[in-house]
């Protein structure tokens, strides 16, 4: 064994690491060389660890079915495609009646690939919500916080209600630098108030983090075992991942869950049956619709969802009245269109759009491609069972 153990070459430290790496690669690529890559472009706690799992069953994705079976036309589909390419998309993938009629990938993913979930990693926060109050874990929409964080319970902030929460309304102040906490639920609850719960909107990372604290409290559960039990096991999607501010600490309910871009037509297709899938119903009838009621705080959103057909200065309206959208930090995109059965989902890079990204062109091409689409009828002008009874 002596003789053995000194015929290896000396090897430094960083060589030995810098093989280790290699080896990784090679071992995982391609996969593990776009996580690798994508990681390091993002500044903050670079390959997003530690990392706790959310346990999924990876069971097969809908049915796939042509897109003329589910009256969609295929040329608006390959010209969604075309204009998704374009602007550095990584999927396009849509759903209709829960069969999935079209997908395309770019730079060398597929439905497996893992990929940061972005602004879609808070939603989860909100349908659990729903499940927690199905389950009578939360008592109601209006419940104040106080009475599952015990650290509030004498406390004004224990005001803020979970309502207040999912419309990101807390009134609580903004903190930069959230994301890179070592101990996250301590500087989410040391954050003061700076208005009134309720009153004012604001896009922060604390609101998801009180969400998930909550469920927390009421459950007797972490976070990520609560969301494998009451959703991700039950959609039939892949082990997931949340990024920890430390070993065994609290786990991000923000930012940055690691999933298969694929799996999040699942999500989109429990939205547009309003919590139901493919059968089964995952959260409470009315839930999605309490999600897509526009906060008194800003009429353009909802529970982390935008509701409002209220285009940019240079872009046309949505195409249906009824679409909301799943969005937030990053690139990645959902579309829902219930009066349709439509599910759209677009992943994108971490870092956000390009300037000439048109929000509205993707699901406007897709929606008016559909057979049975009939276009809103304009304000002040009656409808057809107005003008003729019967219809």
């Amino acid at each position: 064994m002596f003789a053995i153990r000194h015929s290896w070459p000396r090897l430094t430290v960083a060589a030995a690491a810098g093989a280790l790496l290699l080896l990784t690669l090679a071992v995982f690529a391609p996969c593990g060389w776009r996580l690798y890559l994508d990681a390091l472009a993002r500044r903050s706690a670079p390959l997003y660890q530690p990392r706790e799992r959310v346990a999924g069953t990876d069971e097969p994705a809908a049915p796939r079915v042509a897109p003329a079976l589910e009256q969609l036309d295929p040329r608006a589909l390959e010209e969604a495609a075309r204009y998704a390419g374009e602007h550095g998309s990584r999927a396009l993938l849509v759903s209709r009646h829960d069969h999935i009629v079209f997908e395309r990938y770019w730079r060398g993913t597929d439905f497996d690939t893992l990929g940061d979930a972005q602004g879609f990693t808070p939603l989860l926060a909100v349908l659990a919500t729903g499940v927690a109050i199905s389950h009578r874990r939360i008592g109601w929409p209006d419940e104040p916080v106080g009475l599952l964080v015990k650290e509030w319970q004498a406390d004004p902030r224990g005001a803020i209600t979970v309502r207040n929460l999912l419309q990101q309304s807390s009134g609580l102040a903004p903190q930069e630098g959230l994301e890179e906490s070592a101990d996250l639920a301590g500087a989410v609850l040391a954050r003061p108030l700076a208005s009134a719960p309720g009153s004012t909107r604001v896009a922060q990372g604390a609101d998801a983090q009180l969400l998930a604290l909550a469920l927390e409290r009421a459950t007797g559960q972490r976070y990520a075992d609560y969301l494998s039990a009451t959703l991700w096991r039950r959609l039939g999607a892949a082990d997931a991942w949340l990024w920890l501010d430390h070993p065994g600490g609290t786990a991000h309910a923000d930012c940055c869950m690691f999933a298969r871009q694929g799996d999040w037509i699942r999500v989109a297709q429990l939205l547009v049956r309003d919590g139901t899938y493919r059968g089964q119903q995952l959260i409470r009838p009315g839930w999605v619709s309490l999600m897509r009621t526009p906060a008194q705080s800003d009429g353009d959103f909802g529970s982390f969802v935008r509701v409002a057909a209220r285009p940019a200065p240079d872009s046309e309206p949505y195409a249906a009245a009824d679409v909301f959208v799943v969005e937030g930090r990053g690139g990645n995109r959902m579309w829902l269109v219930p009066s349709l059965q439509l599910a759209i989902v677009c992943t994108g890079d971490a870092r956000g759009r390009d300037a000439h990204w048109d929000e509205v062109r993707i699901p406007n091409l897709i929606v008016r491609g559909a057979r049975d689409y009939l276009p809103p009828v304009p304000a002040g002008i009656a409808g057809v069972s107005a003008l003729v009874p019967g219809h």
